[in-house]
């Protein structure tokens, strides 16, 4: 009997690998993509805006789009995503905690907005001098944004990002351009 046991206990563990390596796969940088290196997470914590995005389910139909990046006791950051949602006439917030997943000074991170998944978040292009605005990949090219410390974003300055994100294989034509304005305006 214990040995029938013992048997069968691997087969009830392959559903929780199966997850294990699925959340693991999420958070891989997508391949030919580069996080930023020199990256300083304190002068990457505080509130971006969203300008665009490539569209996904948890966005849509959100305007006024914020994340804000907090550093937590324990080296890992907090994550607020915020964002109103024009149906229902109220804000959505989403928490979440990021990790390092290696060198901090590697802007390449794993986010988890509910257990045990992560998520991948790569910073790929950055203003390096001031930190006014970033370009993230999630684990593949189906997700990318475009942030800024501002609610918009130069013309010139956003132009070279999407032309850096076409060149780099996203679907740049798919871009959603966030508003951001007083919600009922």
């Amino acid at each position: 009997m214990i040995m029938e046991l013992a048997k069968q206990r691997p087969i009830r563990l392959l559903p929780l690998l199966g997850i294990g390596m699925l959340a693991i796969g999420c958070t891989r940088v997508p391949a030919g993509l580069q996080p930023v290196t020199g990256f300083d997470s304190q002068r990457y914590l505080g509130k971006w805006y969203e300008i665009a995005r490539l569209d996904h389910s948890f966005e849509r139909g959100l305007t006024n789009i914020t994340a804000e990046y907090a550093a937590r006791p324990d080296g890992s950051i907090s994550v607020v995503n915020r964002g109103y949602d024009l149906r229902a006439g109220k804000w959505r917030e989403a928490r979440a905690v990021a990790r390092f997943r290696g060198e901090p000074t590697v802007a390449s991170l794993k986010v988890r907005f509910f257990w045990p998944f992560w998520g991948g978040y790569h910073v790929i292009a950055l203003d390096e001098k001031d930190y006014r605005y970033a370009m993230v990949s999630g684990p593949s090219r189906s997700y990318l944004w475009i942030l800024s410390r501002e609610p918009s974003l130069a013309a010139p300055v956003m132009a070279d990002l999407v032309n850096k994100a076409q060149q780099w294989g996203f679907a740049v034509e798919k871009l959603v351009h966030v508003e951001h304005r007083p919600p009922g305006q």
